[in-house]
């Protein structure tokens, strides 16, 4: 697409600017298809999926797709939990249907055509669309040695049964990962009958399914459960490695190719303008380590900047260094 093509494409998509405006679009929207794309200015990468759903308003006239600022309408943002950019919720009904997080044009296109068609897909690409999800959750219940798909996070559960099961998980010090089943709707429906098991939460040791509440509690009864999961290293010693994993470690809201707030982007592009080699820790990827280090190193806001394990500060002080020349110094640990 040439470059002022696009931009008349993408200055088509309306922008909502409101919590007002929202909720009466929702109402306009609700016998409809309505896709939100909550993006930022300051992101390349949400200026790039506006392009895609610009493409996609095309082959979709049916469909509505809208942009609404994520910083610029807070209000709507805390609502659906909107912690980075670019994030885009689907609507049917004046209801979320289903959510994507990430700059992920093939999954945002595949999730379009199946909302959209409501079920008129015809049978081979039904199959095809099953082997996809196959293969998804595959790689799901593969993500980390211990898995646990339930509703909500283990900061906040959203229900009972999640909850008593992380609370079950953290009194035995297991390590685990989890997936919010609340964030997709493919997966939550998919994975029961991937499992042959209808209920969550479900825990999943390895790939393979150890089972739901009441099985966790047996395995809790019979001192068996200590022995099938792996165990977490203490806090301290695990942020001591992570904050050691490099000379330089950036613990930051997204990575190098993609800052998820201006704070971290402005730190990217300093650290990036020396040459100096660098690592960075994603911490919306782990919230333990997200508020452990807060702690830790006494420090209470993001991004956070070590040299050699040691703390140099925030944004506000990298730059003061900068100016003063004694940035680089610090970072080739000479100071």
């Amino acid at each position: 697409m040439a470059a002022g093509a696009a931009e008349a494409a993408v200055a088509a998509l309306e922008e909502v600017g409101s919590a007002g405006q929202f909720e009466e679009l929702l109402r306009l929207k609700a016998k409809s298809l309505l896709v939100v794309h909550f993006w930022a200015p300051w992101a390349p990468q949400c200026a790039q999926m506006n392009e895609v759903m610009a493409e996609l308003a095309k082959e979709h006239p049916q469909v509505s797709f809208v942009k609404l600022e994520a910083e610029g309408v807070p209000e709507v943002s805390e609502k659906y939990e909107i912690s980075s950019v670019p994030t885009f919720l689907f609507f049917k009904n004046s209801q979320k249907i289903d959510r994507l997080d990430g700059a992920h044009a093939p999954e945002l296109t595949k999730k379009v055509q199946r909302h959209a068609s409501s079920g008129s897909f015809p049978p081979s690409a039904n199959e095809h669309l099953k082997e996809d999800l196959n293969l998804r959750l595959k790689k799901l219940t593969h993500a980390a040695p211990c898995m646990l798909f339930m509703k909500g996070t283990p900061q906040e559960p959203r229900c009972g049964f999640s909850k008593q099961m992380v609370e079950i998980l953290h009194k035995h010090n297991i390590q685990f990962s989890s997936f919010d089943i609340f964030s997709d709707e493919e997966v939550r429906q998919g994975l029961k009958a991937y499992s042959n098991w209808p209920t969550y939460p479900q825990l999943y040791i390895s790939g393979e399914l150890i089972g739901g509440l009441d099985i966790i509690k047996e395995l809790e009864a019979s001192e068996e459960l200590d022995t099938i999961c792996p165990k977490a290293p203490k806090l301290e010693e695990r942020l001591k490695v992570l904050t050691n994993k490099a000379s330089v470690m950036l613990f930051m809201k997204g990575n190098k190719q993609e800052a998820k707030c201006g704070f971290s982007k402005q730190i990217l592009e300093i650290l990036n303008s020396t040459g100096v080699e660098y690592e960075t820790f994603d911490i919306l990827e782990d919230e333990e380590v997200r508020q452990g280090l807060k702690a830790y190193s006494n420090w209470p806001t993001y991004p956070q900047l070590y040299v050699k394990g040691e703390l140099v500060g925030g944004l506000d002080i990298v730059k003061e260094l900068k100016e003063n020349g004694e940035l680089l110094p610090i970072l080739r640990g000479e100071n």
